[in-house]
């Protein structure tokens, strides 16, 4: 039996979807047993910002490069730059498996390959969505993209439970075993997967390209490099080198614009902003990307270097139960994601993603009621209820975007997309992260001064311990690192009353102490992301209607060049 092409697309895009989207979240788990295995001590100079670029590096480079390849698609062929990007993705994560070197030396050489990874993932993230939407009739499609927007949220979150499984094996593993399915979808994408889109060649736009790459490159760096310590500041959003790498990012994207609004054949055209769907359905992304892609970090923070400890679990445990702990956000995603691609093919997206954000909402406010010594089971009845409204959002959302579009622009349209997206969560990690840390330097220092004290330490090392800049606080305590054992000279140490050292030689003595500070920032945090989301929401309701999905009514005018183009209606 002859198998129909859509159906070949959606398999091998939705393996390429997955495959590239674990690799995202899977060190954000391990980063215990990659610190471990590469023996860098995150604690020391530098550490940190180590540690947040082996975890951001892929994002930084697939945001910086997927709309261009995506143009690139658009001229030269879609399933060429994808096939292209299985190869390299599977290069990248061949090269992570078998880092050669340890220490400081181990950790940059990661970050290097992490980043040829991405190059790979961005060919992938930038065309998988266009070429479904080629293989796919209107009718169908919400379904098609709901099923690929599933393995790209469902790859976060097994990208955190496999990272845990694995890394207690060794965390090679995590990048190891993404090579074989690599080679795989590299040769079935080959031979399988044709072009069936409109392509329009035309010369490249290398000013565009350019700025667009270094606009963004600059925000990012800029953006990671604001989570560590600068001076006496717990934060680095002081550093000059995260002002003027902002600034330089700033600067750069509106150059961009000035370029693009006269090439003669831009990277992007931004005239498709001037659709209605396509604008407010990207706004509604970026907004509620915004508003929970920071929310995974703190979360398996708050499980790994707090709960889970506060309950007896072993530091070296705490990467796989944190996994587990976090599989009812998939869960809802997988159940309600299918749902809602299938409500929105009848119904249309306005209504189904607009209840998708508010159900999103709402599990981002019954998060903010419980306690720091929660009831596991309240804290998966509201992750199941936050994966619920990403599902009912994303399919839909993805879906009345690329139907928005001229058919000759979704590979483009495809990358601008994900970029809108990728950047919502980078940003969004910063926030949430910065908002944290200024609640916790208000609070953390009296909690642990009080706490070290009353467990007999002496008062200047309670004070040392008290001066620990929160942002340090927050990793060791992910990472399971003991600051006390950073701070007291060990001849002060051994010197303490056998009873004072069992309490403070505990590993869980920190987490305690961490718990109740680090849960009044990331309240905080919490209801920024209910605001952000209610925006989202606002606009999500202000996309197009049914009519101008389905093609009943123009989808969009342009006035380019004193012309007028007009989408198809498929």
């Amino acid at each position: 039996m002859k198998i129909e092409y859509k159906w070949i697309a959606l398999t091998n895009t939705t393996i390429g979807s997955l495959m590239a989207s674990i690799e995202s979240t899977v060190v954000m788990i391990s980063l215990p047993a990659i610190f471990s295995g590469l023996r860098v001590d995150p604690l020391a100079p530098g550490g940190s910002v180590l540690l947040l670029w082996i975890m951001m590096s892929y994002a930084v480079v697939t945001t910086m490069l997927v709309v261009s390849f995506g143009r690139i698609a658009d001229m030269f062929g879609r399933v060429r730059l994808y096939n292209l990007g299985f190869v390299i993705f599977t290069v990248g994560a061949l090269l992570c498996s078998i880092t050669p070197a340890t220490g400081t030396t181990g950790a940059i050489e990661l970050i290097a390959f992490r980043m040829v990874e991405a190059v790979g993932g961005a060919c992938l993230f930038a065309n998988g969505v266009a070429i479904l939407t080629d293989a796919f009739p209107l009718g169908q499609r919400g379904f098609a993209l709901g099923i690929n927007q599933i393995a790209f949220i469902a790859g976060n979150v097994i990208g955190v439970v496999l990272g845990g499984i694995l890394a207690a094996i060794n965390w090679r593993l995590d990048f190891l075993i993404s090579v074989p399915v690599g080679v795989f979808g590299s040769i079935w994408a080959f031979i399988a997967l044709r072009e069936v889109g409109h392509r329009r060649p035309q010369p490249l736009d290398p000013l565009g390209n350019l700025t667009f790459a270094a606009g963004l490159l600059a925000l990012m760096f800029g953006l990671t490099e604001a989570l560590t310590p600068y001076g006496r500041s717990d934060m680095g959003w002081t550093n000059p080198v995260v002002v003027a790498s902002l600034a330089v990012g700033v600067v750069a994207l509106v150059a961009f614009i000035a370029i693009e609004r006269r090439a003669a054949s831009p990277m992007f055209d931004l005239a498709m902003f001037r659709i209605r769907g396509f604008l407010f359905g990207s706004v509604a992304t970026f907004l509620f990307s915004l508003a929970r892609g920071g929310l995974q970090f703190m979360l398996i923070i708050w499980l790994q270097g707090i709960w889970l400890p506060l309950h007896g679990v072993a530091y070296s445990d705490t990467p796989l139960r944190a996994g587990i702990a976090m599989l009812p956000l998939m869960v809802g995603f997988v159940v309600c994601g299918p749902m809602g691609g299938w409500l929105s093919d009848r119904y249309g997206a306005r209504v189904i993603a607009t209840g998708g954000i508010l159900i999103g909402a709402a599990g981002a406010l019954l998060l903010m009621t419980l306690p720091a010594d929660f009831d596991i089971v309240h804290l998966g009845v509201y992750l199941f209820v936050m994966g619920a409204g990403m599902g009912f959002f994303g399919a839909p959302n993805t879906s009345q975007i690329m139907s928005a579009v001229p058919a000759e622009h979704r590979g483009s349209a495809a990358g601008m997309r994900t970029t809108i997206f990728n950047a919502g969560a980078t940003l969004s990690q910063a926030i949430f992260f910065t908002l944290v840390v200024v609640s916790l330097g208000s609070t953390l220092g009296p909690s642990v001064r009080a706490g070290t004290q009353a467990a007999g330490l002496p008062s200047s090392v309670a004070a040392g311990l008290a001066s620990l800049p929160p942002g340090g606080a927050i990793f060791a305590a992910m990472l399971g690192y003991d600051p006390i054992a950073h701070i007291a000279p060990p001849a002060m140490l051994s010197a303490l009353p056998p009873g004072v050292l069992a309490r403070i030689s505990d590993p869980h003595f920190f987490a305690r102490l961490l718990a109740t500070p680090f849960v009044d920032g990331i309240r905080l945090a919490l209801l920024v992301s209910v605001a952000l989301c209610v925006l989202a929401g606002a606009a999500s309701a202000l996309r197009g209607g049914r009519e101008e999905e389905l093609g009943v009514e123009p989808a969009f005018v342009l006035d380019v060049e004193g012309g007028v183009a007009s989408a198809e209606a498929d």
